[in-house]
């Protein structure tokens, strides 16, 4: 099922144009189908220790393949990956979810939330400054730290204004967004067990997630 999806991933990003996706639209139809069986296979994995998400239409988690290139430098028409996020509250909510990520070279596993309101933005922030050992201890949690956990993707250069400039874990503060990622190489994905190691992953991801929200939840 996976070599499927990564070689037309492959091809995709090869011959991103329109002409050749029209020849391979067969091909696009088997292995969008193959993500779908991925993705609600995922969610019932996650539902075990996240029952929130059970019973989450998988047509509600995946994203368009289709780019929007209206603003965009890249007008290639097609994305390069196949995604999904898996979020009670829907994929646009401000409530952090679980996404799993299969492009080639560029796999990823992430939890969180991503383009935060500036309020909410500092309401996290301030939470960590209040928590600050708890939080620690969350990130340094042996089974996590082992993953090599990327936490946001933009960062300030420094501390935000408005907190301490001693605050003791300056890194916690910086990003500006509140997600945490693991790189897997395309390997992973070619196990017979992979999706209960990933399922394993994103549970290993929770006591961050969970930290997040309860920040996150009282501005929804």
């Amino acid at each position: 099922m996976m070599k499927e999806i990564f070689s037309f991933l492959a091809d995709v990003a090869a011959n991103n144009n329109r002409e050749w996706f029209a020849e391979n639209r067969h091909r696009y139809a088997d292995a969008s189908g193959r993500f779908t069986a991925i993705a609600e296979d995922m969610i019932s994995r996650i539902a075990r220790f996240e029952p929130a998400v059970a019973g989450l239409p998988v047509k509600s988690t995946l994203y368009r393949f289709y780019r929007d290139t209206r603003f965009s430098p890249d007008k290639s028409p097609y994305k390069r990956h196949f995604g999904c996020y898996i979020n009670p509250c829907g994929k646009k909510s401000v409530h952090g979810g679980y996404y799993l990520h299969l492009q080639p070279g560029s796999c990823m596993l992430c939890v969180g939330t991503y383009e935060l309101p500036s309020p909410v933005l500092r309401a996290v922030r301030q939470s960590i400054v209040d928590n600050p050992q708890h939080f620690h201890a969350i990130m340094t949690a042996p089974a996590l730290a082992a993953l090599r956990p990327v936490l946001g993707e933009e960062h300030l250069k420094t501390l935000p204004k408005g907190f301490p400039r001693d605050f003791a874990y300056p890194q916690y503060l910086q990003p500006k967004q509140y997600d945490l990622s693991t790189l897997v190489s395309d390997d992973f994905f070619m196990k017979k067990d992979w999706a209960e190691e990933a399922a394993e992953i994103f549970r290993i991801m929770k006591p961050f997630l969970d930290f997040v929200n309860d920040t996150v939840d009282d501005y929804l």
